[in-house]
C-alpha cells in the first residue's frame, strides 16, 4: 500500500485488509511502502497492524516498487492508501491469483452497462469475467 500523508485513512486501510486476511484465513501481511510522510501515516499503519517500509526515493512508482520488492508473499496485491478501494472485497483477485492468472486488475468505479461488475481478470491468453 504505497502510502505518502495518508494520516486520516491509511489506518483504516490497513484494518480492513487485515480483517480480510483474517476472514480468509490466509497467511499475509499488510505492507505499507512509506514515502516520506509528515504526518504520522506510518506510526498510525504501524499502529493498525501493518508492516512499513520506508522508500526514501519519491514518487509513486518508487513506493509501488519498493513495496512490491519487499512484499513477502507468494501474490502481491496493491491498492491506495485513501481508503477509495474496497480492501474487504479481495476474494475475486485471489481467486483468481490462485487460477494462475498472471495479473488480475480492479478499479474503483462501476460500469454504468452493469453497476455490479467492477473487476475484470486478465490471463496472458483471454480476457474474461
Amino acid at each position: 500500500m504505497p502510502c505518502l500523508n495518508e494520516a486520516e485513512t491509511v489506518a483504516v486501510c490497513v484494518s480492513k485488509a487485515r480483517r480480510f486476511l483474517e476472514r480468509t484465513g490466509i497467511d499475509g501481511e499488510v505492507l505499507v511502502a512509506d514515502n516520506g510522510s509528515a504526518d504520522g501515516s506510518s506510526e498510525l499503519a504501524r499502529d493498525a497492524g501493518a508492516r512499513i517500509v520506508h522508500i526514501a526515493q519519491k514518487g509513486y512508482g518508487s513506493a509501488l516498487l519498493g513495496g512490491i520488492r519487499a512484499a513477502y508473499g507468494k501474490f502481491v496485491i496493491m491498492a491506495d492508501a485513501d481508503d477509495s478501494y474496497d480492501f474487504s472485497q479481495l476474494d475475486s483477485f485471489v481467486d483468481s491469483l490462485r487460477a494462475r492468472n498472471s495479473l488480475v486488475i480492479g478499479h474503483r468505479y462501476r460500469a454504468e452497462s452493469d453497476p455490479g461488475q467492477c473487476r475484470r481478470c486478465i490471463d496472458t491468453s483471454e480476457t474474461r469475467c
